[in-house]
């Protein structure tokens, strides 16, 4: 019989004793907290909060970058049956002020510098929680009753502009996907002793659901370690991948790409790039071990241990997942929503299919409807939306969720991504053109860093608009798009363009562009 809820899932973290659970980076201190640790606090922060007389239902807000103490509030929060509520750390108090009237916070754990005494309620900071905290005992806490039904979080995911509309997760709705994973990972556990500790390099933040999967549920599993970095510096995630000894990178696809440009950048600066590049090239159709070799010095300097990427939040560049593949990584990609608990397709790390997004989930049904649309329905679907105090559908008819997103299933069920429905541009004559494919085409030109393509209405009718983000000013972007168009059928050629002014679009926490700020941007440029 499954888990009544995930209360019996953190017995996890004592089964593994001493064993690293989290290490983390702050300033130049590193702490590490062994799982007895972290299952401890977790105790005693379940008594804090029944000292303070908060109990089941009641709303917790985390407002805070990742860190160890993230996950002891998470943890205590199930204990004592409260509902955690994540804020992104670059979320504005406006916003934050309004979730908290919305859910009746009974409680802030914040970061220092966020501007915690504005909200009006009680709040603790995580630098000081292990203080805060410390004369409360650790010994096992009679967590409340709770069923698959009871609710585990409310993660907000509109914008700052508009009404905050939070997804409702429920115990039941994150051990669908932990189960299934749990079963496969089994399979392998005996090969794990081999590389025994896993470390995790997460850097994908815990207010997100697949930032939380991967790091206090799928690590558990595993025994593994999972480290956070407060610096998105690509030398210095290079410099900690080693130093760490990691084994797994966690990261949006922008991160991964950043990573590649500067292993790039760095065989420029010692004169080996040309030889780099026949070594890229010559292994295109060599065997997995063979490209191992033939690029060691580039594993040596990533670290013995490391060998694999897990990309999530957006869908990974063609070109990013070949060149990791070709130095003979694995990268394994991911796909879902916050409705869907962060998972619906998922990439075997053994079996990872090029391009693809990966097969269904297990426990999930899927179809894809005339115009594309992914349809999804399961117990992973989130339990409904939190919006002005009361619950609303997230699925439709016959328990169906529409996820917005388009995708194509090939004969053996592997998905790939086409992108989101309300960003395909239709043409004059009908045709449907998906930005993703002219981005792809973008990326592959010199001098660019990014591209989003959007389209611009022009008289009742759209056409593709690239904004261009470049590594120099001075690159002709006109030459750019031509060369890109040679690539596109005749209906997807671009035939406006402008440059992005500053260092980098203005994105979101998971690092996607902000479409409405670059659209606004282009329509009033051109």
């Amino acid at each position: 019989m499954g888990r009544q809820s995930l209360a019996e899932f953190f017995f996890e973290y004592s089964r593994h004793g001493d064993n690293i659970a989290f290490t983390g980076h702050r300033g130049y201190r590193t702490n590490r907290w062994s799982y007895q640790q972290i299952a401890a606090g977790a105790r005693r922060f379940a008594r804090e909060m029944e000292g303070r007389h908060i109990g089941k239902g009641d709303a917790v807000l985390v407002w805070a970058e990742n860190s160890p103490e993230w996950a002891i509030v998470f943890w205590g929060c199930l204990l004592r049956g409260a509902v955690v509520v994540p804020i992104d750390r670059i979320s504005t108090l406006d916003f934050s002020s309004r979730v908290a009237q919305q859910v009746s916070a009974k409680m802030l754990i914040h970061s220092q510098g966020i501007p915690a005494a504005d909200l009006n309620i009680p709040h603790l900071a995580v630098e000081s929680l292990f203080d805060t905290i410390a004369h409360h005992s650790g010994a096992e806490y009679p967590s409340q009753q709770l069923s698959r039904q009871d609710i585990l979080e409310i993660v907000f995911t509109s914008g700052t502009t508009a009404e905050p509309r939070g997804v409702v997760i429920t115990h039941g709705n994150v051990l669908a996907n932990i189960e299934p994973l749990e079963r496969e990972i089994k399979k392998y556990l005996r090969y794990e002793r081999i590389f025994h500790p896993l470390r995790f390099l997460n850097l994908l933040p815990l207010s997100h659901v697949f930032g939380q999967m991967l790091a206090l549920f799928v690590a558990p599993i595993l025994g593994a370690n999972t480290i956070f970095l407060e610096s998105l510096k690509p030398a210095e995630l290079l410099e900690t991948i080693r130093k760490e000894r990691v084994s797994v990178l966690i990261a949006v696809p922008r991160l991964i790409e950043s990573l590649q440009r500067e292993i790039e950048r760095q065989m420029e600066g010692e004169g080996r790039i040309e030889k780099f590049r026949k070594d890229f090239e010559a292994s295109e159709k060599e065997h997995f071990f063979l490209r191992w070799w033939r690029f060691r010095r580039i594993h040596k300097r990533l670290g013995w241990k490391f060998w694999a990427f897990i990309s999530g939040g957006a869908a990974l560049p063609a070109s990013t997942e070949s060149f990791w593949n070709r130095l003979g990584y694995a990268v394994i990609q991911g796909y879902g929503l916050t409705e869907t608990t962060s998972l619906i397709s998922l990439n075997h790390p053994f079996r990872s299919d090029k391009g693809s997004i990966g097969k269904l989930f297990p426990g999930l049904e899927m179809k894809v409807d005339g115009s594309g649309e992914i349809l999804v329905r399961g117990e992973n679907i989130a339990a409904g939306y939190w919006s002005a105090r009361s619950l609303q559908p997230v699925v439709g008819e016959d328990g169906w969720f529409r996820t917005g997103d388009l995708a194509e299933v090939d004969e053996q069920g592997r998905l790939f991504f086409k992108g989101r429905q309300k960003n395909v541009i239709v043409t004059p004559a009908g045709m449907k053109i998906y930005p993703q494919d002219l981005e792809r085409a973008l990326r592959e030109q010199p001098g660019v860093m990014d591209s989003v393509v959007i389209g611009l209405e022009r008289d009742g009718n759209a056409e593709p608009c690239a904004v261009l983000l470049l590594d120099n000013q001075t690159v002709d972007a006109g030459i750019i798009v031509q060369n890109a168009n040679k690539s596109l059928a005749e209906f997807q050629q671009m035939r406006q363009w402008v440059v992005w002014p500053d260092r980098d679009f203005p994105r979101t926490p998971t690092q996607k562009p902000l479409l409405p700020r670059i659209r606004e941007f282009a329509a009033a440029k051109l």
